[in-house]
């Protein structure tokens, strides 16, 4: 039995870890503190590169070969963790402190079934019999909200989802019921539905087992609704630390303030309030200034005094558990108005240049992948039916596994239509390969993928990379005209000139998606489907990345299709939106449309979802159930009835029988839905701003 504990469960003081290369000392984290109290909740937060994870890989005394901690103490429950064995770490892993990875993939064994590697962790940590673990997997497996446990048991890793794979990997971690876990990132590569009902579940274990945490995330929204405090570090320090209102609401580091500033709030808007990003890129560990590591991107700046020297965590007066290094902090007003960025009029939006007519996409698979069998039918794309106008940005939205992508590809001609039409200035292009396509056509529609760093060519140098682009598109006459456009290419997205000659590896994530973007418009694309193009991305990036196509579209008129699961950036930069499930088109319309009721109760759920990094907002609790059913076994009439919370208003079986027709709720908004006019009215809102006397 664990004896219980009232001081702090983690005491991490004046933390260093380095690692070792052969040519130098690189720092990792200098001079870090935080303390997690019982059954308290801490966010860690910060962008790619920061120290956040280095900090959890301390603290797990798994920092590998080159990683070493070189300063300070970590304390788990009073004890020392540098004074302790091979064999007291090996106890005190997994059985005392627990940690939940980015991956679910990572942590389970693919040719072991979810039941063996649940039992093992408390036989080898506590020594119970099998029939005891097995009972004890049985009831963490209904506490993480698996359906059917006997069977999740028996399955291997592969038959589940990935929003299953990691409510797995969270019961392993709880199977010994550990007084820390470590959460690293557990929910980035998970949908924002799957997402919210992992975060809802994370609290509520917390709040059963007495589990203290440490949530590690880049996602403000998401710590404002997982924990009690929060820390954020910068280039491997931390920068402030207090609790959720004391950060959130009367912040007092620069960088708070400037990550704060370039994520999409409701309060934002694309053209007269837009979104400001954080100048400057983030120092190489090797290459931090003298002094404030934020200084060269700081609005407060003051040479001679932010660059003297090392500089500690000082208390904010008044409140000793708010802490920031700043030196100026006490002297910023910090309740003075953003100076807002540079304001546009909206963009005048044009004839429709794209227009799909019940599209369908089917693919035919074998029933069984090993021995083929009767093939069975994907219905990826259901009777698509929208158009997209010159100079508009028309967001599609919706879990994995609901058409996004498969309606880009056959837009592309990497796929070619089942049925259906695709008119592109009237011309139909739904079967022309992309290989059949004229050069126009393949220079009109081109795409900005989700991840820059598989779309670049690693052998080549970015400007031969656009160079090869302008070569496809048959621009300019000569290298030298190709090599100039190639040089107005670079200006147009705002990188220098001399990246011309440089290798992709030598770009940060945000400079390699800004070369994507360079290549997209070589041959002045008049379409371009960008898909998720900045959710591999830093906050700070993804500020600088969306105001960059905000501003070619202005100029060159461009439509964009922009594919996203996050619905604040939706919510930010589209015109339109056009919600997707199973294959369907569920609702379409304005942005303030559908942001706002009544809704497809699916868009609901999906608002419900979202987290937003902003105390002044009210927001109703929906909880979707469940995954999305398989488009090869999509269930029988509306394919979101299995789990739509609005069914039980609709009479009768209609919902179970018979696929809902698009209705018109107002001008240029459709929504496919049973519901009555009456119960349509009924709807409340999903996001409030909290008025002052709540």
């Amino acid at each position: 039995m664990k004896e219980p504990y009232d001081g702090p469960i983690l005491e991490i003081d004046d933390l260093s870890i380095s690692f070792f290369t052969r040519l130098r000392e690189i720092p990792a984290v200098m001079d870090f503190s935080v303390k997690v109290q019982p059954g308290e909740a801490v966010g860690l937060v910060g962008e790619s590169g920061c120290g956040k994870s280095t900090v959890a890989l301390g603290v797990m005394r798994d920092l590998g070969r080159n990683g070493r901690i070189v300063g300070g103490t970590v304390k788990f429950k009073g004890r020392d963790m540098s004074s302790l064995s091979a064999d007291e770490l090996r106890h005190i892993r997994g059985n005392e402190i627990a940690m939940i990875y980015q991956e679910p993939m990572a942590s389970l064994n693919p040719a072991m079934r979810i039941g063996q590697q649940l039992t093992e962790v408390p036989m080898l940590h506590e020594g119970i019999s099998e029939t005891q673990a097995r009972a004890r997997a049985l009831e963490v497996v209904a506490d993480v909200k698996l359906p059917d446990p006997e069977r999740i048991l028996k399955s291997y890793p592969h038959q589940l989802s990935g929003g299953q794979q990691q409510r797995i990997v969270i019961a392993m971690a709880l199977m010994s019921k550990p007084a820390l876990l470590i959460l690293d990132e557990p929910t980035t590569a998970l949908d924002v539905t799957v997402e919210a009902s992992i975060v809802e579940l994370v609290k509520d274990l917390g709040r059963k087992y007495g589990t203290s945490m440490l949530f590690i995330s880049h996602n403000l929204g998401l710590v404002l609704e997982t924990c009690d405090r929060i820390c954020v570090m910068y280039s491997g320090e931390a920068v402030e630390r207090g609790s959720i209102e004391d950060v959130f609401d009367t912040m007092q580091h620069p960088y708070t303030q400037a990550l704060f500033r370039s994520i999409p709030l409701p309060s934002a808007d694309k053209n007269a309030r837009p979104l400001v990003a954080i100048p400057g890129n983030f120092p190489l560990p090797h290459e931090r200034p003298q002094g404030c590591n934020f200084g060269p991107r700081c609005d407060y700046f003051e040479a001679g005094r932010c660059d003297a020297g090392h500089i500690p965590m000082f208390d904010v007066p008044g409140n000793e558990r708010h802490a920031s290094r700043c030196v100026k902090f006490a002297e910023i007003d910090w309740t003075a108005p953003p100076a807002i960025g540079e304001t546009h009029s909206k963009g005048e939006i044009g004839k429709v240049i794209l227009r799909m007519d019940s599209l369908k996409k089917y693919y035919e698979v074998a029933a069984n992948a090993l021995f083929g069998g009767q093939k069975k039918v994907v219905k990826a794309n259901e009777t698509l039916t929208f158009e997209a106008r010159e100079s508009e940005t028309l967001a599609i939205v919706g879990e994995s596994g609901c058409g996004k992508s498969t309606f880009a590809k056959v837009l592309m001609g990497l796929e070619t239509a089942t049925d259906g039409e695709i008119l592109l200035d009237g011309r139909n292009i739904e079967q022309i390969p992309i290989e059949s396509r004229d050069t126009k056509t393949i220079a009109d529609v081109q795409m900005v993928f989700q991840n820059p760093f598989d779309t670049l060519n690693p052998s080549m140098t970015v400007g031969r990379q656009i160079i090869r682009a302008l070569e496809i598109f048959g621009v300019g006459q000569s290298e030298a005209e190709r090599r100039s456009r190639m040089l107005e290419l670079l200006d147009l997205v705002k990188l220098p000139r001399e990246f011309a000659n440089r290798m992709p590896r030598q770009l940060s994530g945000g400079q390699k998606q800004r070369v994507g973007i360079a290549r997209a418009f070589a041959g002045d694309a008049r379409i371009v489907v960008a898909d998720e193009p900045v959710s591999a991305l830093d906050v700070s990036v993804q500020a600088a990345v969306t105001d960059l196509l905000m501003e070619i579209q202005r100029e060159h008129r461009t439509t964009l299709l922009f594919i996203s699961h996050d619905l604040s950036i939706v919510r930010y930069l589209s015109d339109r939106v056009m919600v997707m499930y199973l294959g369907h088109v569920v609702e379409l319309g304005q942005t303030a449309q559908v942001f706002a009721p009544p809704y497809h109760p699916y868009t609901e759920a999906l608002l419900s979802a979202v987290p937003i990094a902003d105390t002044s907002i009210n927001k109703k609790h929906i909880v979707l159930e469940g995954d999305v059913p398989s488009a090869m076994n999509p269930p029988p009439g509306c394919p979101f009835q299995t789990r739509c919370r609005w069914k039980e208003r609709v009479p009768g079986t209609l919902c179970e029988t018979e696929v809902p027709p698009m209705r018109q709720l107002a001008e240029g908004h459709q929504v496919k839905c049973h519901l009555s006019a009456e119960e349509f009215a009924s709807m409340e809102p999903v996001i409030e701003m909290r008025t002052a006397d709540a």
